[in-house]
């Protein structure tokens, strides 16, 4: 009965391993495709490096909302005690209404698979 024990056990092993590069393939597959509707979709107001008609955006996940310095953000942004991660973003980018009322973006995106794609794209930009 042994013998059939560590045929099971390397086949268990197999199978974890193999999720665990499936996993990490589809995390770069979301990046690749999060810069591209990254380009498409924000590039319009926003820059990764710079401010353009809204603040530069690498290394927002875990900025505290309004804090680029050289932007001139709405007030209701400003004073707000928001924190970006990945749940408020997808939230935000849905409907910025509903994250900070009285918000100047007025973008929304309804796809949530762009947006995931986006969102992961961001948050390597930070890394």
């Amino acid at each position: 009965m042994q013998p059939k024990i560590i045929p099971s056990i390397v086949l268990a092993a197999g199978t974890a391993l193999l999720g665990a590069f499936a996993a990490a393939g589809s995390a770069k597959g979301d990046t690749v495709a999060g810069r591209s509707a990254f380009e498409k979709r924000c590039t319009g107001c926003h820059a990764l490096d710079h401010e353009k008609t809204g603040p530069r955006l690498a290394g927002v996940v875990g900025r505290k909302a309004g804090t680029v310095s050289a932007f001139p953000y709405s007030d209701a942004v400003k004073k707000s005690a928001v924190v970006w991660n990945e749940a408020v973003l997808d939230k935000w980018l849905t409907d910025p209404e509903t994250v900070i009322p009285d918000t100047d973006m007025a973008f929304r995106l309804g796809n949530p698979v762009e947006r995931a794609a986006i969102i992961a794209f961001l948050k390597e930009t930070g890394k």
